[in-house]
């Protein structure tokens, strides 16, 4: 009788696989059932006789309520193109949680398949970005317009309605966004920097009285006249020269580039030097109005040590700290009662000390990291390192460096080959680097580097590995040739663009159409790493650890495309007829959407 009981229990063990109507299924069965995950690589589960839930894959367990609600299927069409009447229009999937990538359907949380998205018809931009709960883009006119639950807060009068993007900065010719928790920074075409809130009832908080204009007050003039005549708070950030960006901001500092070379940073609040990525630590800001003292100086000097300087046993077992040994505290005592989550907390850009001198060519930012390419082809970084994310090697054991330091991309090449890096892309922990290698005598090649956290494959090895100091060779996507019709010769294939999002999955367009002649139809899309909300448009929520091309759910590579079409504003008035525009892929929070850009 034992053994026919076990034999029973043993075939009633079934396997599933790791989905979400797996979970529908097992709460669907009696409270004595449960279900527990098996190895990431076999992705199984097994049925036992319990009653807890554990799924060892799972970024963050489904919630009940999140499971019924509705997840978009694939459309009829995801070229860009309207079958209709073959205007322009965006194509999106992923994460619609706040409402960024989909607006008009606030009832969709997940777009599972790439879909054209109406919203966008006709209209091609100069920029978007996406943050987590908020997101803003240019329109043709150089207007910025806002959307996102994160930005229009409680205002709804439904979180069921549609939330058109509304225009909020307007007449100033804007070029490019940068985008981060509480504020939207925006470069105009004469190089000037305005800051804005993220939300907009912040925008329309009134500031008091301003002082005098020989006084550098915390509170100035600076005002602008939304669509409906409501006023918005905005700021200029000052600088002396002009400026030129780079691909992304940071969590609490942003980075600037001035057309000679110089590099600048911004401190966004308190925490902009916690792990050292602004490259120094004092600078000052403008005193707040509500100061009393009236004899004070107009500006305030502070000092912002980074976390590993001010306390280096951090993380060291409590045998290695002295009892009686007193941590300094990380920031200045005189900033104590200052709001730092004002878009007035910091007014300037500061040069970075260290790198007085060196010309740089492009800058670009991590989560919490900074690098810089030199007019020679080096690449200096600096900030957190607890990933490898800076690129510094597997011996480096620091999790903070505070200073410009080299980063090496030759490490695993021959010392003839030279090799000088041409691109950087970084988001949260994860950094690319585009290496351009060659030894004088065969052709040369390009190779992708990625370092950082690769916990969902985001490295692109095909290993699942969360901290990689030494930049390693992404599969698919390094070493590429192509035939050049006007040399006749065999070229590099070089990444047009590459858009890493900080929640760990990158989208990178191929410029397959340099060299391809008058037959060339496009650029490539190829996508991998964390994929849990669909972000990578494959229809499976399964992490991809190797670059892939991405494929239309109609069938056919994705190509992102060029042409001339009519483009209209998002107020949906006619701008110009016949502009050349180009389709361009951005990663978000959990979502990632291509839009069409004026070239």
């Amino acid at each position: 009788m034992f053994k026919r009981t076990a034999t029973q229990a043993w075939r009633s063990r079934r396997l599933y696989s790791h989905i979400s109507h797996t979970a529908q299924a097992a709460r669907a069965r009696p409270a004595r059932s449960v279900v527990i995950a098996s190895s990431a690589a076999t992705a199984g589960i097994l049925l036992y006789s319990f009653s807890t839930t554990i799924h060892n894959d799972a970024i963050i367990t489904p919630k009940p309520e999140d499971i019924s609600k509705s997840v978009q299927k694939a459309s009829t069409s995801s070229t860009g193109i309207t079958e209709d009447d073959g205007s322009i229009c965006a194509v999106v999937w992923g994460s619609n949680q706040y409402n960024l990538i989909n607006p008009n359907e606030p009832g969709v949380q997940r777009v599972q398949y790439p879909v054209n998205a109406s919203w966008l018809k006709d209209v091609a931009l100069r920029d978007l970005a996406l943050h987590e709960r908020h997101a803003a883009c240019v329109d043709a006119r150089g207007d910025v317009y806002q959307w996102g639950d994160g930005f229009f807060g409680s205002s709804p009068t439904s979180k069921s309605e549609p939330q058109e993007p509304r225009l909020t900065l307007r007449g100033h010719n804007i070029i490019q966004l940068q985008l981060t928790e509480s504020r939207i920074y925006a470069l105009s075409a004469s190089g000037k920097i305005y800051v804005i809130a993220a939300n907009t009832e912040q925008q329309k908080t009134l500031p008091p009285k301003p002082l005098s204009a020989s006084t550098t007050s915390w509170w100035g003039p600076d005002w602008l006249w939304g669509a409906q005549g409501n006023a918005i708070d905005f700021m200029e950030i000052t600088s002396k020269q002009k400026l030129d960006w780079g691909e992304k901001s940071a969590e609490n500092h942003l980075l600037a580039l001035t057309s000679s070379g110089r590099t600048m940073v911004h401190p966004m609040n308190k925490n902009a030097n916690t792990y050292g990525q602004l490259g120094l630590r004092k600078f000052d800001i403008p005193t707040p109005l509500s100061s009393t003292d009236t004899v004070s100086p107009s500006r305030v000097p502070i000092e912002l040590v980074p976390k590993a300087v001010a306390d280096p046993f951090a993380t060291a077992s409590p045998f290695s700290r002295s009892v009686t040994s007193s941590v300094p505290p990380s920031t200045s005592t005189n900033i104590n009662g200052i709001d730092d989550q004002h878009i007035r907390f910091s007014d300037a850009l500061f040069e970075i000390p260290s790198l007085q001198g060196v010309k740089v060519s492009q800058i670009a930012a991590g989560g919490r990291t900074s690098f810089v390419i030199t007019d020679s082809g080096r690449v200096l970084g600096w900030g957190a390192n607890e990933f490898g994310q800076i690129g510094l090697g597997g011996n480096m054991t620091l999790d903070t460096i505070i200073l410009p330091t080299e980063v090496v991309l030759s490490r695993n090449v021959p010392g003839s080959v030279r090799t000088r890096c041409i691109d950087i892309s970084a988001g949260g922990d994860l950094t690319c680097f585009v290496a351009e290698r060659t030894d004088g005598e065969s052709l040369a090649y390009v190779d992708l580097l990625t370092c950082g956290n690769g916990q969902w494959g985001g490295l692109g090895n095909n290993l699942y590995s969360n901290a990689q100091g030494n930049p390693v060779r992404a599969k698919n996507v390094s070493g590429l040739r192509e035939y050049n019709e006007d040399s006749r010769t065999m070229s590099p294939i070089l990444p047009h663009a590459i858009s890493v999002s900080p929640t760990g999955h990158v989208l990178l367009t191929l410029d397959t159409q340099a060299h391809g002649g008058p037959g060339g139809l496009g650029r490539d899309l190829v996508v991998w790493g964390t994929n849990h909300d669909y972000q990578l448009g494959t229809g499976k929520r399964s992490s991809l650890p190797v670059p892939t091309t991405l494929e239309h759910p109609e069938g056919g590579r994705f190509i992102l495309g060029q042409r001339k079409a009519p483009v209209r504003d998002l107020a949906g008035n006619m701008w110009k007829k016949k502009v050349e525009v180009e389709q361009c892929a951005v990663a978000g929070y959990g979502n990632s959407i291509i839009y069409w850009k004026i070239k």
